[in-house]
């Protein structure tokens, strides 16, 4: 797939509504850091979060047990959703295959072609540069263009 063009139409809501498990790579504790928003409003929609991040000390967040890397989460993962920079996409993606997730995301400014491929090559959907929790509310979203300023 050409992660350089949108998406499909139904291809970002297929794997929102077939993904229950999501493994976030990257939270933070910080209710000001964007991958905190992201993290509640995914677990308020009923997602079972999964939050990774290798701080010393930090056990959970917003009441969910983290985990030090992808490796340490005993049961399924569906997604692996990622707030690192590219660079370290690649191992990533490698941990979700070794891990056996179903879909690698990226979120909004995280791209790697080459961590796409492995992704897929693997069987995984892969979505970058995006944001999951953008796209759930998408289908609401109405455009008023006529609207004055």
């Amino acid at each position: 797939m050409n992660h350089n063009q949108p998406y499909p139409e139904n291809y970002l809501s297929e794997i929102l509504a077939s993904v229950k498990n999501i493994a976030m790579v990257g939270a933070s504790p910080d209710p000001t850091k964007f991958s905190y928003g992201v993290l509640r409003v995914l677990h308020e929609q009923g997602f079972n979060m999964m939050p990774i991040n290798p701080r010393p000390g930090l056990d959970e967040i917003r009441g969910i047990k983290v985990f030090s890397s992808i490796k340490k989460i005993d049961g399924p993962i569906d997604m692996v959703q990622v707030f690192r920079n590219s660079n370290a996409l690649y191992n990533i993606a490698n941990d979700a295959i070794n891990v056996g997730a179903k879909v690698l995301w990226a979120q909004i400014g995280v791209f790697d072609e080459k961590a796409a491929k492995l992704a897929e090559d693997a069987g995984l959907k892969v979505v970058m540069d995006r944001c999951p929790k953008i796209e759930l509310f998408r289908p609401f979203w109405k455009p008023k263009l006529n609207l004055g300023i």
